[in-house]
């Protein structure tokens, strides 16, 4: 693929590379196998359109980040992805196929999502959250085993909240709560995660861990990851590859180094910018230009 950023197109904007470059490239990674695409995607609201003719392919096996200012089409283009949103017109495809004509439970083990603003039930507590999990793991005839128990430990071990397995979700801080739904998302297993914003309400050290969380996911057992971030700087840190939104359009994607350039930053958030080398990581460093303490 070339990872040029491809800009004001409806075509399907091909995220993926000719070589893996997410876990299943890596030594003693899980190889992923099921495949995500919009095709033409246009959805919206009351029939106000947020997403307009957005093609996109997710490359398995890696790590997409969203990225693009407030209103863009962001979340809304994770709703329509994971079948919560009904397109206007266009589809989704899930291994090839419309989700629209596959089965909720068939989706539900294959692609996971966490939203924005998810809701519990009144009282309810973090084990029993976090065991809901594995409810598309279940059937008629298929009872709780040993492996979903195995599920829900190691999802909350993960996240840090086992030692909060008996208390009520209602109780916890923003923070913590946030933790326990990703650990409700990893219990699932599946191999397409989706998750809307999933730093929201943490600090930065629970932001960095966290996303650590997700890359070692994404390292370990090939989860290919597609999520919504505002910081950009932590998406070119955390991502294989970057996909920026303005007004319900793709504006460019690829790999992060390719994307993020001061010209991308201008047309998409709308703000100046210094792109430059992070000291840490050698990834790009966006510093945006400010008005109230400019350098010195």
């Amino acid at each position: 693929m070339d990872d040029t950023p491809q800009t004001d197109r409806k075509d399907p904007v091909d995220t993926t590379a000719s070589e893996p470059t997410g876990a299943g490239a890596r030594q003693g990674a899980a190889v992923a196998r099921h495949t995500l695409e919009a095709r033409d995607l246009t959805l919206a609201y009351d029939g106000r359109v947020v997403v307009d003719g957005l093609g996109i392919a997710v490359e398995p096996g890696a790590v997409t980040s969203i990225v693009g200012p407030n209103a863009c089409g962001k979340s809304t283009l994770l709703r329509g992805l994971s079948r919560l949103l009904a397109p206007q017109s266009g589809a989704v495809l899930l291994d090839g196929q419309d989700v629209a004509t596959l089965g909720t439970r068939r989706v539900a083990t294959v692609l996971g999502l966490l939203p924005q603003t998810p809701t519990a039930p009144d009282g309810i507590t973090v084990a029993d959250l976090v065991g809901r999990g594995r409810y598309p793991h279940q059937g008629w005839l298929r009872r709780w085993t040993t492996e979903d128990d195995e599920a829900v430990a190691e999802a909350m071990e993960a996240t840090s909240v086992a030692e909060l397995a008996t208390r009520p979700l209602a109780e916890l801080s923003g923070g913590q709560r946030q933790r326990v739904w990703i650990a409700m998302a990893l219990a699932q297993r599946t191999d397409l995660l989706l998750l809307d914003e999933p730093t929201t309400f943490l600090d930065v050290a629970h932001q960095i861990e966290v996303l650590e969380l997700l890359s070692d996911l994404n390292r370990d057992r090939g989860t290919t990851i597609v999520m919504v971030l505002h910081d950009l700087n932590l998406a070119v840190r955390y991502s294989d590859r970057l996909v920026a939104m303005r007004d319900g359009r793709v504006v460019a994607a690829g790999e992060p180094d390719a994307v993020v350039t001061a010209e991308l930053v201008e047309e998409v958030f709308g703000i100046g910018a210094l792109v430059t080398t992070d000291p840490v990581t050698g990834d790009r460093m966006v510093v945006p230009h400010g008005r109230s303490r400019r350098a010195r």
